[in-house]
């Protein structure tokens, strides 16, 4: 790669990693820059999200202990599920060809995005409207989510939210721990498969982790400086200007 490359995918990391300590969607950053230094669809999305996969272990250890005590589904069903999901969608993204996932790229950062917008209003009425699902709703709901985390992974904590929320959940740091734990575990198992595929542009992703680690430091120590609308707008314009560029590319 050249410096200019290097800059911009160091760069990328560093400023995703700052949105996801901050608000999230730091994906709408990585994947379009691994796709302008030459790296192939398939593989962008899932070096990407090996990238980020340090920041998900990061907040998941620093909410353990909103993990502590009796919970439903319990950490291990969480476990079973977030396994089986993330593994699934693997296993369809590498089942993806090149060009199919480049023509499907566009659409789901338009669904990443729009999920992102309406984030906020999809956990008030998934407040409003929960009940106390059986397990086997419950269960096809964090699978469903699972499966898009390990084929997609834009968008995946609004939308863990919004279902936990929806599944009756109502203790915000609880449902924060819960997602950072689903998280870590989906895309562990969804980077492993990724990298047994040699899916993994391992040379890029090891840089973006630094910056993305240095990024999330960073928004840890700022985030209560920075307004959370104003954040929010930010990465709803970055992730729209992204879907509109990579739809106007496969025109």
């Amino acid at each position: 790669m050249t410096p200019a490359e290097w800059v911009l995918l160091g760069g990328a990391a560093t400023f995703a990693g700052t949105l996801n300590a901050v608000a999230g969607g730091g994906s709408f950053l990585t994947l379009p820059a691994l796709a302008m230094v030459g790296v192939p669809p398939v593989s962008a999305n899932a070096t990407g999200t090996a990238a980020l996969l340090p920041g998900y272990m990061a907040g998941a250890w620093a909410q353990r202990k909103d993990l502590s005590g009796p919970m439903a589904p319990s950490l291990l069903r969480l476990s079973v599920l977030s396994v089986l999901g993330g593994a699934a969608g693997a296993t369809l993204l590498l089942s993806t060809s090149n060009s199919d996932f480049g023509r499907i790229v566009p659409w789901l950062l338009l669904a990443a995005t729009l999920l992102f917008a309406c984030g906020p209003r999809l956990l008030r009425k998934g407040a409003v409207a929960s009940q106390s699902p059986s397990e086997w709703i419950t269960d096809i709901c964090i699978a469903a989510v699972a499966i898009y985390g390990g084929y997609f992974n834009d968008g995946l904590g609004i939308l863990l939210l919004a279902v936990l929320a929806a599944l009756g959940h109502t203790d915000m740091s609880r449902m924060n721990g819960i997602k950072n734990f689903v998280s870590v575990i989906l895309t562990l198992i969804a980077v492993v498969i990724y990298a047994a595929s040699g899916a993994i542009a391992w040379t890029h992703a090891l840089w973006m982790a630094i910056g993305a680690t240095a990024g999330g430091y960073f928004g840890g120590v700022t985030a209560r400086r920075l307004k959370p609308a104003l954040v929010r707008g930010f990465v709803v314009l970055t992730g729209l200007a992204m879907t509109a560029a990579f739809f106007l590319e496969t025109s």
